[in-house]
């Protein structure tokens, strides 16, 4: 809704786009972890969700008056992923690279669970939440509900619930209380 939103009004005003960023890092780390790992499920998610990631990306940039920093944070994601990619394949030997680029991965997707609410002072202070996006947070709960699911059924620590996916339920529960105190449909639409 974010990218329809965005299309529609050709404006990027009132959308956050760290998480946009976040999100396409974490496709690509989780794309990385699922290639290491030879397990289809990770590598077909995260190669669609980093494909549509770096679409949002690209419309978020064309419509951005920001360009500049925009492209900044663009090329800093970069770096982190070249420089991660390079140190998991030169320094990292083969018998720990898994569990190294397993911890990698959740930090990654703390970050991205997290990012939405860089903007929690401004949320409180103006009692609106016109700045959260509503279908973002619902995909959050669900994702991390689902991937926390998948992680116990594979018995993977790195997946399951114990590392990255609490704090995107948290934070999805912190959200909606949100949208709960400060009723949107003074905002926007959903």
């Amino acid at each position: 809704s974010d990218l329809r939103q965005i299309l529609a009004t050709k404006s990027v005003e009132n959308i956050q786009f760290l998480p946009f960023l976040t999100t396409d890092a974490n496709n690509l780390s989780w794309l990385g972890y699922g290639c290491l790992k030879g397990d289809g499920t990770l590598i077909t998610v995260n190669a669609i969700g980093a494909a549509l990631q770096t679409l949002y990306i690209l419309v978020y940039l064309y419509y951005s008056p920001a360009k500049r920093s925009v492209l900044l944070q663009v090329l800093l994601l970069l770096a982190v992923v070249v420089t991660g990619y390079g140190y998991f394949t030169i320094l990292v030997d083969t018998g720990t690279r898994l569990t190294h680029l397993g911890l990698f991965c959740s930090v990654f997707t703390i970050t991205m669970y997290l990012s939405p609410l860089a903007d929690l002072a401004k949320v409180v202070r103006s009692k609106s939440t016109r700045c959260l996006s509503f279908p973002l947070t619902v995909t959050t709960f669900v994702a991390s509900s689902s991937w926390t699911l998948y992680g116990l059924q594979l018995h993977d620590p790195y997946i399951t619930c114990s590392v990255p996916n609490v704090p995107g339920i948290v934070t999805s529960l912190v959200r909606f209380w949100l949208f709960q105190r400060y009723r949107p449909e003074q905002d926007k639409p959903y």
